[in-house]
């Protein structure tokens, strides 16, 4: 089978195509014929070797945790997925390998996908949209009526924390771009900001429930001034200050918290619910061919992304 490896860490071009054995199911587990699969920054730092502690350096590495497909086979203990069925998923941990024609994963890390959304639509929404809902709703304890303000967000995750925020009830806060204030608008956001404006979004007295910091380059000690005495700030980025934070303030609030994502099969549903109720749309940057997967990589790293890059697998 065709599959995107690199054999050590570096830029976008250690990135190739090869043929590799197709991998077979085990206990609990599917094998996907692969449609589509997204990239996410996770990919990116993964082959830059910022996280070799977690992913170790073991090569050939491939690349990839969001996959959208068939099921091609099933592996033993697995009574609730189909030969035939069309999923969507993603794969827990530091060792990507979505970006094949053929894939594994734990039948419990993937779900339906949603009617109506082409492949290429459904790949792009399990970790990002994972992230979002579990940042906001589990992390941040969001209810109906809490003033959200989400910090970078028209990328990947951002676009679709909009939206989610939203369906949760919240009246929501975007900073972006100047370029990117419409879009914000447009997938729901209540008030949009750019990252230049001068002392917002704290200057009008506003205080937030909640402040996600998607972009994960502002700190706790940034977002206390704009919290509520009980609100929480979620970084998806982890450092050594928020690691610090998040102990200090383990028994205090406000709070500072780091999201991880988790693939759960009953969020998955969640959000393939939310997407056939139109209250969650795919947002997506660019399509393109697996081989093209080190322009993808490319365009990642400029941070200038308005939404997922989504790669399709068949020639």
């Amino acid at each position: 089978m065709r599959a995107a490896v690199h054999h050590r860490f570096g830029p976008p071009d250690v990135l190739s195509i090869q043929d590799l054995p197709p991998p077979r199911p085990r206990a609990r587990e599917v094998l996907v014929r692969v449609e589509a699969a997204a990239l996410n920054p996770k990919d990116v730092l993964i082959r830059k070797g910022r996280y070799r502690v977690l992913s170790g350096a073991h090569f050939p590495m491939g690349s990839g945790f969001d996959v959208a497909g068939v099921i091609e086979a099933v592996g033993p203990r697995v009574h609730d997925r189909s030969v035939g069925e069309r999923v969507f998923g993603m794969l827990d941990g530091f060792r990507g390998r979505t970006c094949a024609e053929l894939v594994t994963l734990r039948a419990d890390q993937c779900a339906p996908a949603p009617e109506g959304l082409s492949f290429v639509e459904a790949a792009a929404l399990p970790l990002a949209a994972s992230t979002a809902l579990q940042a906001l709703r589990d992390v941040a304890q969001i209810r109906r009526g809490d003033r959200v303000l989400l910090h970078g967000a028209s990328g990947g995750v951002g676009v679709h924390a909009i939206q989610i925020a939203k369906a949760l009830g919240a009246h929501v806060t975007t900073t972006s771009g100047a370029h990117n204030l419409e879009r914000c608008a447009s997938l729901g956001a209540d008030v949009t900001l750019t990252y230049d404006d001068p002392g917002e979004p704290f200057t009008q007295g506003t205080r937030y429930d909640a402040i996600v910091d998607v972009y994960g380059n502002r700190s706790f000690a940034w977002a206390r001034r704009g919290l509520t005495p009980r609100g929480t700030y979620v970084s998806t980025v982890p450092s050594r200050t928020l690691f610090l934070d998040v102990a200090r303030t383990a028994l205090a609030s406000p709070k500072a918290r780091l999201v991880i994502v988790r693939s759960r099969a009953r969020d998955l549903d969640t959000i393939a619910s939310m997407a056939r109720a139109d209250a969650l749309r795919p947002v997506i940057d660019r399509v393109l061919p697996l081989e093209s997967i080190a322009d993808g990589h490319a365009h990642l790293e400029t941070r200038h992304a308005r939404g997922k890059v989504v790669l399709t697998i068949r020639r």
